[in-house]
């Protein structure tokens, strides 16, 4: 599967209200045990990259680092977004598929 894909998939799934995007409410998500999956743009600050990685390691919650924010944005419906986590295990466990084929 291509970016496309895994960029559709996260539009069905911010259309189905199951992401949550911001990077203080994706970590707000992950301290709760909400985030199952968190997608992290690849021109984030070295800041947030990190705050968010080594939450999400902390946490034991899968990331990755997906396109730049405009993708991430454009793909969810919003400007332009640096962090999304995904909230639903359906969702997470299909985009944790596709991103680990590529």
């Amino acid at each position: 599967m291509t970016n496309s894909a895994i960029l559709q998939l996260l539009g069905l799934a911010a259309r189905a209200r199951k992401v949550v995007s911001g990077e203080e409410l994706v970590v707000k998500e992950v301290r709760t045990g909400g985030a199952k999956l968190v997608l992290l743009a690849n021109d984030a600050s070295a800041n947030t990259a990190k705050k968010i990685k080594d939450k999400c390691t902390y946490y034991n919650v899968e990331f990755y680092v997906l396109g730049d924010r405009y993708d991430l944005g454009h793909a969810t419906g919003k400007e332009a977004r640096v962090a999304l986590a995904i909230t639903d295990r359906g969702f997470a466990k299909k985009m944790s598929s596709l991103l680990n084929e590529n």
